[in-house]
C-alpha cells in the first residue's frame, strides 16, 4: 500500500490563495444574489411583454419549431425538452406547469398556447403528463413575437452559449394587462388581473395622444379587470381609480347568478360564473359542509350540474325564503364573493422591480413599442438599401448586356474586371454573376425598374417616419387598432366577461340572524375540552363522559346564536360562537385549539356573553375594575387583552355586576363590603385595589354582588344565612375589612 506524502510547500501555496471573509458578509452577498435572480429571472413579469423568462423561452422555442396556429399539433414533451436543452436549465415540471397555465382558458384571458388533451379544469383536476398532451401557439402568441426576426429587440446568449434567445418580446399585443400574472419572489410578490384587450388598446391610444392622462381618464377607457371566469365587479369607480393609481388594492368579485322558477311556486338559484381563482369543486364542497353544519339555514341543498359551462344549483329551504337575503348570506359566508388583491409589481425597462400605477405601465409599454418601431424601421431601411444596391447593378447589366456577357465568357476572373469597368461594388457583381440567363429579358428589366421605384418610395416614407414623432405615434395607434379589431368585443373571445355593476346594493346581513336558534348546553372539562349538547339539560344530572383523568369544570345553558366567552388567567377574553362548537357525541375539541389560549394558562371562567351586561374582573392580589360586556367581545382567535396581569398576579375572577353593593373575602379571613359605584369602569388596565392585604401571600377568595334592599347573606349546604347588620364590615374600597362573621364558610366562598 502506497502512503501519499504531504507536500508542505504546495499546502502553503493553497493557504495563501484562501481569502478571509466574515460569514455574515458571505451569507448576505450570496443570499442577495439568489434574491435578485429569483425576482428578475423567475417570479416577476416584464412590463414590456408581460412574460416571465420561462414563458418567453417556451414561446421562442415553439416559434423555432414553427408551431404556428396553422401548423399541426406537436407533443408537449418535445417543447419541454427543447426549452430545457437550449434555454431553461431548470426542472421539467416548472416548464410544463408554466406551459399548461398558458393554455388554460380559465387561468389566462387570452391563451397563448392552443392545447390538445387534458390540460386540467376549473375543478382543480391536474393536467395529464406532457407525453400525452399536444400543443401549438395561438394568434395572440404570434402577435407577441411579431417582428422578432427584424432586429426589433436585443438577443442574448443562452445558458451554455450555443445559441441566442430574446431578452424581451417585441410584439404590440399588451400581454401584461391582457393576461395578468402572479408570482412570489424573495420579499415581494405580484398579482396582476386580466383585462379586455379592446379596452387596453383604447387606453393605449389615449396615452399615445395624451401622455399625461390621469388615472381617472385612463380608467374610463379601461374600466377594470376582465377575468376569464367572468363574475361581477361591484366596487365603485372611485375605488377602482384609487387601486390603479397606486398599483395596489383589492377588487370585490361576485359570482353571477339567476333565479329559475319551478312548479308550485318553487324556485332555485343557478350560479353560472364564479370568481377568478376559485376552484369550483372546493367551492361546492365548502357550501355543502356549511349546509350540513347548519350555518346556512336558508339553503336546503347545493348540486353541481356543470358540464363545459358552470352550472351550480342552490335550492332554498322553502318557497318563502327571500332569495336576495339568502344570496347576501352566501356572499358573506362563502367564496361566492372573493377579494382579488392586485399588486402591479413588475420589472421595468431598466430591469428593476417596482410597483407601477396604471399610467406608468401604459407609458413604459408605449416607449417599448416606439423603440421596436424605430429598430424595425432601421432594419427595413438597411434591407432596402441593400436591395437598391443590387438592383442598381442589375440595371447596369441590361444597359451593357453584350459587354457583360463578353467579360464573363472571356475573363478567367470576371469579378474584378466588372467592378473596374462599370464601377460596381462586390455585392453588385456577385448578384450579376448569380443571375440566370432566363432572367435576361426585356420584361425582367421593366420589373427591376418598377421594384426600384417602389423601394425608393418606401425608403422615403420610412425616413420620414423616423424623423416625425407624430407619424410614429400614428403608426403605434394603427398597430393597436389592428389588435383591437382582431379582439373586438363583438367576437366570442373579445367580449367582456366580467361586468361592472357598482349599483349592486349590499343587503345588510348579520350572519347570526341566519343561525337556527335552539337551546344548547355547553360543557367544559377541567382539561379544556368543550362541546355543545342540544337542549337545556339538567345541570345537576349530566350524563356525560370524559377522557381518562379529566372531569367536569363547568356546564351552563345557552342558545345556538350566543357566543361563549372564555376568560383566561392572562387577562384575555376569547369569544367563540356556540354554532362553532362541536357536538356532544364525542369528547368535544380542545378550547385551546379553537382559541389561542396558552397550554399552561388557567381558564378562569366560561360564560355566555351578554353585551349589554357589565362584568367585574379581579386579579389574585385584590385589584380589579368593571368592564362592559360589549368591550369583552373578541373578534379574532388571538383574543382581546382586557386585564393587565403578570405571573405573580394573574386574573382569578370574572363576575357579572348584579347589585349596588359588593362583598369581597380574602385568604386573610377578612370580609369587606362597599358600594359598587366605588369601582371604576375601564376598557383595559390593571384596575384599582378592591381589598387591601398586608402580606403578599394573601389573596382574594371570592366576590359577590347584592342589592342593599335585599340584604347580605351566604349559601352553604345547610341553606342561606342572612346577616342582619352589615355595618361592621362596610367600609371604603381598598380597606382591609373585618374578620369574617360567625358561621361564614371556611372556604371563604359565598355560595359553597
Amino acid at each position: 500500500m502506497k502512503i501519499k506524502t504531504v507536500d508542505m510547500k504546495e499546502n502553503a501555496k493553497i493557504i495563501e490563495n484562501i481569502e478571509s471573509q466574515q460569514l455574515g458578509d458571505a451569507l448576505s452577498e450570496r443570499y442577495l444574489s439568489y434574491a435578485v435572480s429569483t425576482i428578475v429571472s423567475r417570479a416577476l413579469p416584464d412590463v414590456r411583454d408581460g412574460l416571465k423568462p420561462v414563458h418567453r423561452r417556451i414561446l421562442y422555442s415553439m416559434l423555432r419549431q414553427k408551431l404556428s396556429p396553422s401548423a399541426a399539433f406537436r407533443k408537449c414533451a418535445t417543447v419541454v425538452g427543447d426549452v430545457l436543452g437550449h434555454y431553461h436549465p431548470h426542472g421539467d415540471s416548472s416548464v410544463y406547469d408554466a406551459m399548461v397555465r398558458l393554455a388554460q382558458d380559465f387561468s389566462v384571458r387570452y391563451p397563448l398556447i392552443d392545447g390538445q388533451g387534458n390540460f386540467g379544469n376549473i375543478d382543480g383536476d391536474p393536467q395529464a403528463a406532457y407525453r400525452y398532451t399536444e400543443s401549438k401557439m395561438t394568434q395572440a402568441a404570434m402577435l407577441i413575437m411579431e417582428g422578432l426576426d427584424e432586429d426589433s429587440v436585443d438577443m442574448m446568449p443562452n445558458f451554455d452559449g450555443t445559441t441566442v434567445e430574446p431578452t424581451v418580446m417585441p410584439g404590440a399585443f399588451p400581454n401584461l394587462l391582457a393576461n395578468g400574472g402572479m408570482g412570489i419572489a424573495v420579499g415581494m410578490a405580484t398579482n396582476i388581473p386580466t383585462h379586455n384587450v379592446a379596452e387596453v388598446c383604447d387606453a393605449l391610444c389615449l396615452v399615445v395622444d395624451k401622455p399625461e392622462s390621469t388615472t381617472a381618464q385612463i380608467m374610463k377607457k379601461l374600466v377594470g379587470p376582465d377575468f376569464p371566469t367572468g363574475g361581477i365587479l361591484i366596487d365603485d369607480f372611485d375605488t377602482i381609480v384609487k387601486n390603479y393609481d397606486t398599483g395596489r388594492g383589492a377588487f370585490r368579485i361576485r359570482a353571477r347568478w339567476e333565479i329559475e322558477n319551478l312548479e308550485r311556486g318553487q324556485s332555485q338559484v343557478v350560479i353560472t360564473e364564479i370568481p377568478y381563482g376559485i376552484v369550483k369543486s372546493k367551492l361546492v364542497e365548502q357550501i355543502g359542509e356549511m349546509i350540513d353544519a347548519k350555518k346556512l339555514p336558508l339553503v336546503e341543498d347545493i348540486v353541481d350540474e356543470s358540464t363545459t359551462d358552470v352550472r351550480i344549483v342552490i335550492t332554498p329551504k322553502n318557497k318563502n325564503v327571500p332569495i336576495d337575503k339568502m344570496m347576501a348570506h352566501l356572499f358573506a359566508m362563502t367564496d361566492l364573493e372573493y377579494k382579488f388583491n392586485m399588486n402591479f409589481n413588475v420589472i421595468d425597462t431598466n430591469g428593476a422591480p417596482r410597483v407601477m400605477p396604471i399610467g406608468d405601465v401604459l407609458r413604459e409599454f408605449i416607449a417599448h413599442q416606439k423603440n421596436v418601431l424605430i429598430r424595425r424601421t432601421n432594419w427595413r431601411l438597411r434591407n432596402i438599401a441593400h436591395r437598391l444596391e443590387i438592383l442598381g447593378g442589375l440595371l447596369v447589366v441590361y444597359l451593357n448586356l453584350d459587354r457583360v456577357i463578353e467579360i464573363i465568357r472571356n475573363e478567367d476572373e470576371p469579378k474584378p474586371v466588372l467592378m473596374a469597368e462599370f464601377d460596381l461594388t462586390e455585392i453588385q457583381v456577385e448578384s450579376i454573376l448569380n443571375t440566370r440567363l432566363r432572367s435576361l429579358r426585356k420584361l425582367e428589366e421593366m420589373e427591376i425598374k418598377r421594384e426600384d421605384a417602389e423601394l425608393r418610395a418606401e425608403q422615403e416614407k420610412l425616413q420620414m417616419l423616423l424623423a416625425d414623432a407624430g407619424a410614429q405615434n400614428d403608426q403605434l395607434k394603427a398597430w393597436f387598432a389592428d389588435i383591437k379589431k382582431m379582439y373586438d368585443k363583438k367576437t366570442t373571445l373579445g367580449r367582456r366577461r366580467t361586468t361592472w355593476d357598482s349599483a349592486v346594493i349590499d343587503v345588510d346581513v348579520n350572519p347570526d340572524d341566519f343561525i337556527e336558534k335552539e337551546p344548547m348546553t355547553i360543557i367544559l372539562s377541567e382539561m379544556g375540552w368543550i362541546r355543545a349538547a342540544k337542549g337545556h339539560l339538567d345541570l345537576n344530572n349530566l350524563d356525560t363522559k370524559f377522557k381518562d383523568g379529566d372531569a367536569l369544570q363547568t356546564a351552563f345553558h345557552a342558545m345556538s346564536t350566543d357566543r361563549v366567552n372564555i376568560f383566561g388567567a392572562s387577562g384575555k377574553m376569547f369569544s367563540i360562537p356556540v354554532s362553532d362548537l362541536p357536538s356532544a357525541r364525542g369528547f368535544g375539541e380542545s378550547v385551546r385549539m379553537m382559541a389561542d389560549i396558552g397550554a399552561d394558562e388557567n381558564i378562569v371562567r366560561a360564560f355566555v356573553l351578554d353585551t349589554s351586561a357589565k362584568y367585574l374582573l379581579v386579579s389574585r392580589h385584590g385589584a380589579g375594575f368593571i368592564v362592559s360586556g360589549e368591550n369583552c367581545l373578541a373578534q379574532t382567535k388571538n383574543g382581546k387583552q382586557i386585564m393587565n396581569t403578570d405571573s405573580e398576579n394573574p386574573a382569578i375572577l370574572c363576575v357579572p355586576v348584579t347589585g349596588d353593593m359588593i362583598a369581597i373575602s380574602g385568604s386573610n379571613d377578612k370580609l369587606l363590603i362597599f358600594p359598587t359605584e366605588q369601582i371604576p369602569e375601564m376598557s383595559r388596565g390593571k384596575g384599582v385595589i378592591l381589598q387591601k392585604y398586608n402580606a403578599d401571600r394573601t389573596y382574594v377568595l371570592d366576590v359577590m354582588f347584592f342589592n342593599s334592599v335585599d340584604g347580605f347573606g351566604w349559601t352553604t349546604g345547610r341553606g342561606t344565612t342572612k346577616l342582619d347588620d352589615i355595618s361592621p364590615w362596610t367600609a371604603k374600597r381598598a380597606s382591609q375589612g373585618r374578620t369574617i362573621p360567625v358561621g361564614f364558610p371556611r372556604s371563604g366562598r359565598f355560595n359553597k
